[in-house]
């Protein structure tokens, strides 16, 4: 559903409730599939929430749905940069006081960053189209008509794209035996 852009003169409470209040449940929804946990859905969807709200200014008010999902996905990037090097602290902290956990031994951490590298590389190896459509249906959760309202194609386009994206990304890691390596 598109709805008009924000007029010069709206007030911010006006454009936050037309714009991204409607679209409240879809983050916390996305945001749990990201994260996992109730609590940390909550946080990345108030930080979200809280970027939308000073970023309205610039909000062409087309397509709100995308635009904070790609809000929640950049914040839930930003949170994980940041907490990686704490993660690692932390596993070292267990180790040195003889607690034990269900930390990935040395193995499985590089077999998993040359899994999650090799990944990278094949989505930024796919043609701009199918990447587009992978990462608004994959990656920020868009159904297939609201990437299809998105992109301005058919329905059946995004189907396709979609399904030729994730067979590609699939050979390419079958060709780097990474995929059968994974922890």
């Amino acid at each position: 559903m598109e709805r008009p852009a924000p007029a010069a003169e709206d007030e911010p409470k006006d454009a936050f409730g037309r714009y991204v209040v409607p679209e409240v449940d879809v983050l916390y929804r996305v945001a749990l599939t990201l994260v996992g946990s109730p609590a940390d859905a909550e946080d990345l969807v108030q930080d979200t929430l809280l970027r939308a709200y000073r970023g309205l200014s610039s909000f062409d008010g087309r397509h709100p749905r995308a635009w904070l999902l790609t809000i929640l996905r950049n914040a839930h990037l930003n949170r994980f940069r940041r907490r990686r090097p704490g993660l690692l602290r932390e596993h070292d902290v267990g180790v040195n006081s003889g607690e034990a956990d269900d930390a990935p031994g040395p193995e499985a951490i590089v077999v998993g960053a040359c899994f999650d590298a090799a990944v990278a590389q094949a989505v930024e190896a796919l043609p701009t189209k199918m990447r587009s459509v992978l990462q608004l249906v994959d990656l920020d959760g868009l159904s297939y008509e609201e990437a299809a309202a998105v992109l301005g194609v058919p329905v059946g386009t995004v189907m396709s794209r979609l399904h030729r994206a994730r067979s590609r990304i699939r050979e390419r890691l079958a060709v780097t035996e990474v995929w059968r390596r994974r922890p």
